[in-house]
């Protein structure tokens, strides 16, 4: 059902470095880039996230309410993407951590890229550490 997301960006350059950085951990990489709009994906894959220079020429805003979830195997690569955001431009909107309230394992971590869209990295699995703990039949809750 889910085919790619799309945010607006003048200034593709900045995109660039910006998501570059902050993509690398999760394994994404550029699939296709011209100087319109770059997108990033699975190697091998077609582009799931790309950033475009708005097609009416205006000005882009990101949406009130709106928000891109990307999807991380591991709770250590949460927190490599927050920092490269954090190091590249980005501005905090909730460091990574545990998000309970939503589910036990939910490991999040929330920041705005440099033209203002907010964008989550999130983890939904246990910690190995964890899991191994929780099925080891001679460790107590």
């Amino acid at each position: 059902m889910y085919s790619h997301t799309t945010i607006g960006t003048n200034d593709l350059t900045r995109a660039r470095g910006f998501y570059d950085a902050v993509l690398a951990p999760l394994g994404l990489e550029v699939r296709f880039s011209d100087d319109t709009m770059i997108g990033w994906g699975q190697p091998g894959g077609r582009p799931q996230f790309l950033v475009v220079r708005p097609f009416d020429g205006r000005k882009p805003s990101p949406g009130n309410g709106s928000m891109i979830a990307l999807l991380a195997p591991r709770r250590s690569l949460v927190d490599a993407c927050y920092a490269a955001a954090m190091g590249n431009g980005g501005t905090d909107e909730g460091a990574p951590g545990l998000r309970p309230h939503y589910h036990a394992d939910y490991y999040g971590a929330y920041f705005r890229d440099p033209e203002g869209n907010k964008i989550c990295i999130v983890s939904h699995h246990a910690e190995e550490a964890l899991v191994k703990a929780r099925n080891h039949p001679h460790m107590s809750a």
